[in-house]
């Protein structure tokens, strides 16, 4: 038992997660409002994540008009984020707002097994994404040719090897855990904590974030660059007034969408991937709240991922009122002959 157990046991005030396991963890005392609030935001958060992203499956699943490659990319994403949403974050919101674990190791290595493959395989999703609007934008003659539904299906499928394969590899080997053996040896029943020694917490944010989000950095800088030096050279060539403000127009759009994509990215896992480096040289001294927040605004990329194509993709708009219109508010709708 450790001396902070000791210190708690002499306390009478101290919940505990099991009270009657004497090396059970002290449960955080949180007051009856503040718990309601945590369960309010993050149910309301699980909920747009599952129906947001099953919005996007239907959608590409039942028109035909948004069934091609790149969107083959953006429903195998929206997959991800929706089993994240009702796979992983229902047990992470009991956690969080509990304070303990009630449901033993094994679920915890399974739950904390999916939470990583599901957060990996989600942040690779956007880069190949990236990967294929720079195909698109800076080669569009070769695009066809490069970018085909087999093509994009081998792209998804190694996406999902690798981040299965990769996160449990590392939890299963525990490599994770090593030299960490005096920490572990004072671990409490009652938690679930992924935790990653000094070596593989810089691999993991490499892996999973900085490799990834600065290929996706560049190739949107360049995205920005090339269609940007199109709309000018569309200007150039026409002298109506309406030509160079329309491409102006498309320049913003565009600059806007992908500020907004990266912004929204970067703002969600940058926190989590920089204290994940950072904590174990630190010995572990980040408190768990503050730890526990920031993993919750990496789930919440996945919850605005089908936001930014319903508020920026005229597309998904239309097809997401037509869905809305039909199977909520149960209007007749007819969806033969819809052009997007």
């Amino acid at each position: 038992v450790s001396i902070s157990q000791v210190e708690y046991e002499e306390s009478d005030d101290v919940l505990y997660c099991f009270p009657d396991l004497r090396d059970s963890c002290p449960r955080a005392h949180k007051q009856t409002i503040i718990r309601v609030v945590m369960y309010m935001f993050m149910l309301a958060t699980i909920l747009v994540t599952v129906f947001g992203n099953l919005l996007v499956i239907i959608s590409i699943c039942h028109f035909k008009q948004l069934q091609s490659p790149t969107n083959f990319i953006i429903l195998s994403l929206a997959c991800v984020d929706c089993f994240l949403g009702s796979l992983v974050l229902p047990y992470s919101m009991m956690r969080s707002v509990e304070g303990c674990w009630y449901l033993g190791q094994a679920v915890c290595t399974l739950h904390s097994g999916l939470d990583m493959t599901l957060s990996v395989a989600s942040i690779l999703h956007l880069c190949l994404v990236a990967v294929d609007r720079h195909w698109a934008i800076c080669d569009p003659l070769r695009y066809g040719i490069k970018v085909t539904t087999s093509t994009v299906a081998c792209g998804i499928g190694i996406i999902w090897l690798f981040s299965f394969t990769f996160s449990f590899c590392v939890l299963l080997s525990k490599v994770n855990l090593v030299g960490m053996e005096a920490f572990i040896q004072n671990e409490c029943v009652g938690t679930c904590l992924l935790i990653f020694n000094k070596q593989w917490g810089v691999i993991v944010s490499l892996v999973a974030f900085f490799v990834p989000g600065t290929v996706m950095s560049l190739l949107y800088l360049k995205i920005f660059y090339v269609a940007r030096r199109h709309a000018q050279s569309i200007s150039d060539r026409f002298t109506a007034p309406s030509a160079p403000q329309a491409s102006e127009q498309r320049e913003r759009k565009a600059a806007k969408t992908l500020a907004f994509v990266m912004g929204v990215f970067l703002v969600c896992w940058l926190p989590f991937f920089i204290t994940t480096i950072v904590d174990p040289f630190l010995g572990f001294s980040t408190p768990y709240s503050v730890f526990d927040a920031l993993v919750w605004f990496g789930y919440f990329n996945s919850t605005c991922n089908p936001l930014i194509y319903g508020f920026f993709y005229p597309r998904f708009q239309k097809a997401f009122k037509m869905i809305v219109s039909r199977y909520v508010f149960f209007h007749t709708a007819d969806f033969k002959g819809v052009t997007f």
